[in-house]
C-alpha cells in the first residue's frame, strides 16, 4: 500500500471532514471566478457597444466662435475667421501611423436650403460608409442615389414628404428614396443627399463642413490618433467622442479593482476554513499517526499523506468551482446588465481555459498552503504520545 492509496482511504472515510474542505475551497473559487467573469464579460460587452457608436472623431473647421447654446437651444453666436476643410485634404488621414486604425471616413456638407416656405438643413455624405458610422439607422425605402434624397423623419412631416416624392431644392429635384425612422437625434430634421449632389447644389464644390471618422477597435487609441490627424490638418479641430464610453469604462474599472478585493477576502475566508477543518482532522488522527511512525513511517510521510489528501480535495474543489462560477455568473449577468430583466441575455460567457486554469491553481495553492501547518504538525508528532492516545 502507497502513500496515495493510504491518503484515498482517508479521504473515504472522513467523508464528512473531506466534504466540509470541499465545500469551502469550492465556494472561495466559485466566488473569485464569478467576480472575475462579471468584470471581463462587462468589458467584453463594452468592447463590442464601441462598433455601435459609429464615429468616434470628428473633424471640423478650426473657427474661433464661443457657442452659445444651452439644453438643446440654439442662440447663435459670433463667427471669426472660419476657415473650411477641403476635400482632398482628407486623403492626409490615410498617411497617419495609426491608418489601419480607420474603419471609415465620411465627409460630409452642410448647408441651409429653402423649400416652399421652409427653411431646412441640407447635408452631403457619402452613403457607402453610412452603416459603418451610423449604425443605428433604419430606412423605409432606399438609401438615395445622385438624384435621390433621404429625409429624416421629422423634415419629412413638416414638409410633407414621402417615398417616391420629388422635392425642389435650388433648382434641382431629388426624388425621396426613403424616409429615415426616428432616432432623436439632429438627423430627424436633415434632408440627406450624396456629397456631390449637395457641393453642386450649394456651390461648395470640393469642401466639406466636416468629417467623421469611426475607430471600430476596443484598443483604439483614439487619443494618439486626433493629435495625428491634427498634426496633418492644422486647419481643423479634431476631437473624440467619447465620453459615454470612457465614463463606462471608468466605472467598470472600480467595479474590477473592488471584485479583485472581494476575491482575496472570500479566496482567504475558504484558506481559513481549510486550515481550520485540517487542524481538527490532525487531532483526531493522533493516534493513527502514531501507528504509522511505530511502523517505520518517517515524518516526512505523515506530511506528504496529509497533503495529498488537501491536494486531491483541492483538485477537486477547484473544478467544482469553476463551474459552479460560470453557471452562477450567467445567472447574475441577468440583473448586472443594464435595464435588468433578461437583458443580460445578449452578454456571452464564453469557456474560459486561463481562468479555469488559474481557478484549479488557487484552489490547490489554498488547500495546500492551508494544510502545510496542520501537516507540519502531523509530522513532528512523538510516536510514543500518540500511541498513548489509544
Amino acid at each position: 500500500m502507497n502513500l496515495w492509496d493510504i491518503a484515498l482511504r482517508n479521504l473515504k472515510r472522513r467523508k464528512s471532514k473531506a466534504a466540509f474542505v470541499l465545500v469551502g475551497l469550492m465556494i472561495g473559487v466559485s466566488a473569485v471566478v464569478v467576480f472575475i467573469s462579471i468584470a471581463e464579460a462587462l468589458t467584453q460587452n463594452i468592447n463590442n457597444k464601441l462598433e455601435e457608436y459609429g464615429a468616434n472623431i470628428l473633424i471640423v473647421p478650426k473657427t474661433e466662435n464661443l457657442s452659445m447654446s444651452y439644453g438643446g437651444i440654439a442662440l447663435g453666436g459670433v463667427l471669426f475667421e472660419v476657415q473650411e476643410i477641403h476635400e482632398e485634404e482628407l486623403a492626409k488621414i490615410g498617411e497617419i501611423d495609426n491608418a489601419k486604425n480607420v474603419a471609415a471616413l465620411g465627409p460630409m456638407l452642410l448647408g441651409a436650403i429653402e423649400i416652399g416656405s421652409h427653411k431646412a438643413l441640407l447635408a452631403g455624405m457619402d452613403f457607402q460608409v453610412a452603416s459603418q458610422l451610423r449604425p443605428w439607422w433604419k430606412v423605409q425605402g432606399k438609401l438615395p442615389d445622385e438624384e435621390g434624397a433621404l429625409v429624416g423623419a421629422e423634415a419629412a412631416r413638416v414638409l410633407e414628404l414621402g417615398a417616391g416624392k420629388t422635392v425642389t431644392v435650388n433648382g434641382r429635384n431629388l426624388v425621396v428614396s426613403g424616409i429615415l425612422e426616428a432616432t432623436g437625434s439632429q438627423d430627424d430634421n436633415i434632408i440627406f443627399t450624396h456629397l456631390a449632389t449637395a457641393q453642386a447644389i450649394l456651390h461648395k464644390e470640393g469642401r466639406i463642413s466636416l468629417a467623421e471618422v469611426a475607430a471600430l477597435c476596443s484598443g483604439c487609441p483614439i487619443e494618439d490618433m486626433v493629435r495625428q490627424i491634427s498634426a496633418i490638418l492644422p486647419g481643423a479641430n479634431v476631437m473624440a467622442i467619447k465620453q459615454v464610453v470612457a465614463g463606462r469604462m471608468e466605472t467598470l474599472n472600480q467595479f474590477r479593482k473592488a471584485s479583485y478585493g472581494l476575491s482575496a477576502i472570500v479566496a482567504l475566508v475558504g484558506a481559513l476554513v481549510v486550515l481550520v477543518t485540517m487542524m481538527g482532522s490532525v487531532r483526531e488522527r493522533t493516534a493513527e499517526i502514531g501507528i504509522f511512525r511505530a511502523i517505520g513511517f518517517r515524518s516526512s510521510h505523515i506530511m506528504k499523506i496529509i497533503l495529498l489528501e488537501a491536494g486531491i480535495v483541492s483538485i477537486l474543489a477547484g473544478v467544482l468551482g469553476y463551474l459552479l462560477g460560470m453557471g452562477m455568473t450567467k445567472i447574475a449577468l441577468l440583473f448586472f446588465a443594464a435595464g435588468g430583466g433578461h437583458s443580460g441575455h445578449g452578454i456571452a460567457v464564453p469557456f474560459d481555459l486561463w481562468l479555469a486554469g488559474a481557478a484549479l491553481a488557487l484552489a490547490v495553492v489554498l488547500g495546500l498552503a492551508a494544510s502545510f501547518y496542520p501537516a507540519r504538525l502531523a509530522a513532528r508528532l512523538d510516536p510514543c504520545e500518540a500511541l498513548r492516545a489509544l
